[in-house]
């Protein structure tokens, strides 16, 4: 005990004569110019942020339904937060700072800092070329593994939930759809990992859903992850599952009930990707799309492949004979009337239970309706031969054509559909495209094909942020020019942002992640961070050389380097304390999300990987090279100017 004391005792009396008392015309002062000097980088680091995400506003479509929200926020978060700074910081700070004040190295955090920092930055100066040579090694290294990864248009989000969608013969009765139904979802149910399954075959009673009889909707619910076998993923409940199913005359196709209906809406198919066939004749384009399956059958990470049937519906057709119904002095209603009473049904009565009225119609049974020969019998009443079977006055017979005419911009079209699934969405379809390429498909004038989906989306983000990210580049030149009234100073700071870049590609490379809308908006926020951070060096770096100049500018001494390095370095540390806590508070909120899981986890975390890897990165850069490449840019303009002698021992 008798130790601790003398150890207080020594710490207080070593830093008792540091407290100073400030007169008040000099602590407003000191605010005031305090005040003066960060408004200017405030402003435009907000500028350089709002900046930053206008690819974020200019997204559209369902990248852009996702991401508003976030860019919006961020965006007023920023100018609220700058107005705040610059109005009631000022004012709170001549309220609560008054008394005694420590220095900067009384405080144990920034004395550890500056003794751990000081001799890095001057190791990284005095062996400034290897020091540049290892950064630039680092990016050219990064350049190939952001190449090497894999492109799709969103991360699969995980619903907790499947949607098996197998399509069937389009002839298919309502019967053996019904038999095909319950025996898939017998066998749905026996999978251990599966909690519920609903199914339903042909389309709901209503116009937007346009499902035939042939096509079979089955929803199954999961149960939580923790209670899958071990070593079980989505993948392989899918697998199993599509290994049980396969039955004869059915085609399976594997989705989630969100994406699927996001796809139908957006795009107008139901899977990952299709390939469209555009004609004039459903027989031709049934064809082409028969080789384009073809073609595509085998491709590494094309699934649930197959053709949707525009041919091989089945049709009754009943054509009235003319002849024959004026020999019978019938008329084209009268045998009307009795097809439609027998088939289509006749409305008989109303009936009304409560505020709801169902209309009561009757028509002939489904054994019935389903025998030609029975059909063909069915008694028309003649005044004057009594009645007579239907065959005598109509034809019957039973016809092919399409179960379903699908247009698009007043044409016929066809699709060939498949899920991308063990594989990136960008070089599956790439794969696809070159087979394509290599098959010769001679399509006649006024035919042609056309790729959607999620790559119709993927591309459509592509060419968006390609466009606008060369003008936020020139914004945020702009404003760090006008910041340092320097544009060698606002290009050197705007090198900071390919050296974020480096620790972004590697964690999303080594996190097994491809790139995608939600990587892109990470990338994104990441820039004005970086920039952000890169500014704040600068202010320091430029105060520093100020202090420099006011001390020896004005007399008969001379700069030298040593002079230099020194002031550099001071900048450097000056401060150092509130910028490492600007990166550890954004590591401290984003890297908890990295461990997150449930629903979301899937879009955020790619979200944030380049964030962390990039905030890592692009820190130790500003930290280290920052001040590297200031020191050289001051020497070369004071080299320039004749005002230092530079000596060949600093070199």
């Amino acid at each position: 005990m008798d130790f601790i004391k003398r150890v207080k005792e020594g710490f207080n009396k070593k830093l008792k004569p540091s407290y100073r008392k400030i007169p008040e015309n000099i602590r407003m002062s000191i605010i005031e110019r305090a005040c003066k000097q960060v408004s200017r980088g405030v402003f435009f680091s907000t500028i350089i942020i709002i900046a930053s995400f206008l690819p974020v506003f200019l997204l559209t479509g369902q990248e852009g339904k996702l991401f508003h929200p976030l860019a919006y926020t961020k965006t007023f978060i920023l100018a609220i937060d700058a107005a705040l700074v610059l109005t009631l910081a000022p004012v709170l700070i001549s309220f609560f700072m008054k008394g005694r004040f420590l220095p900067d190295h009384a405080n144990p955090v920034n004395r550890f800092l500056e003794r751990v920092y000081e001799p890095i930055i001057k190791a990284c100066i005095k062996r400034r070329w290897i020091t540049i040579g290892v950064n630039l090694a680092a990016l050219a290294i990064s350049i190939p593994l952001v190449m090497s990864l894999g492109r799709e248009f969103m991360p699969p989000l995980d619903e907790g939930s499947l949607l098996f969608m197998p399509v069937t013969m389009p002839d298919v009765s309502n019967s053996e759809a019904k038999r095909i139904l319950q025996l898939q979802d017998k066998i749905i149910k026996s999978i251990p990992e599966v909690s519920h399954v609903l199914g339903k075959a042909g389309r709901a009673n209503t116009a937007t859903d346009n499902s035939p009889i042939s096509m079979i909707e089955t929803i199954i619910m999961l149960k939580p992850s923790d209670e899958w076998r071990k070593g079980f993923t989505k993948d392989s409940i899918i697998n199993e599952l599509n290994s049980r199913l396969q039955l004869p005359g059915v085609t399976n196709g594997w989705t989630q009930p969100i994406i699927n209906r996001t796809n139908m809406l957006s795009t107008g198919i139901r899977t990952d990707v299709g390939v469209k066939i555009y004609g004039q004749n459903l027989d031709t384009i049934y064809s082409f799309a028969q080789q384009i399956k073809k073609a595509l059958d085998g491709t590494p990470g094309v699934k649930d492949l197959y053709v949707e049937p525009i041919t091989g519906g089945k049709y009754l057709d009943i054509i009235v004979k003319r002849e024959e119904i004026g020999r019978y002095n019938l008329s084209i209603d009268d045998v009307n009337s009795v097809v439609e009473t027998a088939l289509g049904g006749m409305r008989l009565t109303t009936t009304i239970e409560g505020r709801q009225r169902f209309s009561v119609n009757s028509r002939f049974g489904q054994d019935f309706r389903n025998n030609i020969k029975a059909i063909k019998r069915l008694q028309v009443q003649t005044m004057d031969y009594g009645p007579i079977p239907l065959e005598a006055v109509a034809d019957v017979r039973l016809t092919e054509g399409p179960p379903m005419i699908n247009s698009e911009n007043a044409m016929l079209r066809g699709t060939v559909l498949f899920n991308v699934r063990e594989r990136d969405l960008g070089s599956t379809v790439q794969e696809a495209q070159e087979r394509l390429n290599k098959m010769i498909l001679k399509m006649p004038k006024g035919y042609f094909l056309e790729w959607s989906g999620q790559y119709e989306n993927l591309i459509r983000g592509e060419k968006t942020l390609k466009m606008i990210l060369p003008v936020v580049l020139i914004i945020i030149f702009m404003c760090m020019y006008f910041a340092f009234n320097s544009a060698r100073e606002a290009f050197f700071s705007l090198i900071s942002i390919p050296f974020a870049l480096i620790g972004g590609a590697y964690f999303v490379y080594f996190w097994d992640v491809n790139l995608s809308v939600a990587v892109s908006v990470g990338f994104i926020a990441l820039f004005g961070l970086a920039v952000e951070t890169g500014i704040v060096m600068v202010i320091y770096l430029n105060d520093a050389m100020q202090k420099l100049v006011a001390l020896k500018g004005n007399s008969s001494e001379t700069i030298t380097t040593e002079d230099l390095k020194e002031y550099v370095i001071a900048g450097a540390a000056k401060r150092l304390r509130p910028k490492l806590m600007t990166v550890s508070v954004s590591l401290f909120g984003l890297v908890p999300i990295l461990w997150s899981t449930g629903v979301g986890s899937d879009v955020m975390i790619p979200i944030v990987l380049p964030m962390i890897g990039g905030v890592l990165t692009s820190s130790t850069h500003i930290l280290l090279v920052t001040p590297l490449i200031f020191l050289m840019q001051k020497e070369y303009e004071l080299k320039k100017l004749g005002k230092i002698e530079v000596l060949e021992a600093n070199h």
